[in-house]
């Protein structure tokens, strides 16, 4: 069932023995949690790479052109596989330095089919990130980046919140009981605790649907 940011800051207070709010800026306190609940919800991502949170990326190239930028990619990402769908070729990540030898040692760089790539910098525009590519291309190739990307910061009452969220309201409410103090119900440590088991049997169960997650694939 989906869960909307609203909805899990009012599952929050209801938690909280709190009244619930018909807007995330209706009291003072729902804001605050709305900070919790956008807190919980990066540790949730940044706990595993969550199949809701993947997305395959297109580039697609012009002759003569090594550098590109990942669309849609922010920064903050996992990747997942990369290949060019054009050459039917799986794509190489190799450090920068090798890459920057490759497109600036030579007096007259490869061109060709691109199969290696290295991450370069950020957009300054879209502050999505950018890869360089080697060989150049000498034509048009599609390469696709599938990668683990975590969703934006919530900031609109009716977004649905794509990782578990019963993981992030449990997280949140752990949070708003350090800020609050102890008050008779589930202390803090109780609370964290309880979010930790939950994490580790939410990432078991994917875990079990992506057996690449738990072994070497030679490619």
């Amino acid at each position: 069932m989906s869960t909307t940011y609203l909805q899990a800051v009012n599952d929050v207070l209801i938690r909280l023995r709190e009244q619930q709010v018909a807007s995330l800026d209706e009291t003072t306190y729902a804001t605050l949690i709305g900070k919790f609940v956008n807190d919980a919800k990066r540790q949730v991502e940044d706990a595993y790479s969550w199949n809701v949170l993947t997305t395959t990326l297109t580039v697609t190239t012009v002759a003569a052109t090594s550098s590109y930028t990942v669309t849609g990619s922010g920064q903050k990402f996992q990747v997942r596989d990369a290949i060019n769908a054009t050459s039917y070729v799986s794509l190489i990540n190799v450090p920068f330095p090798v890459m920057n030898r490759y497109l600036n040692f030579p007096a007259s760089p490869a061109t060709g089919i691109p199969v290696y790539y290295a991450f370069n910098g950020v957009d300054g525009a879209t502050y999505d990130t950018k890869i360089d590519v080697f060989p150049i291309p000498d034509g048009v190739y599609s390469l696709k980046f599938t990668l683990v990307v975590p969703q934006d910061t919530l900031t609109s009452a009716s977004t649905v919140i794509s990782v578990p969220p019963e993981l992030v309201v449990q997280n949140a409410y752990a949070r708003a009981l350090v800020e609050r103090g102890e008050d008779g119900g589930l202390n803090s440590s109780e609370a964290y605790q309880l979010y930790r088991s939950m994490l580790s049997d939410y990432i078991a169960l994917e875990g079990t649907r992506y057996p690449e997650e738990n072994q070497f694939i030679e490619v």
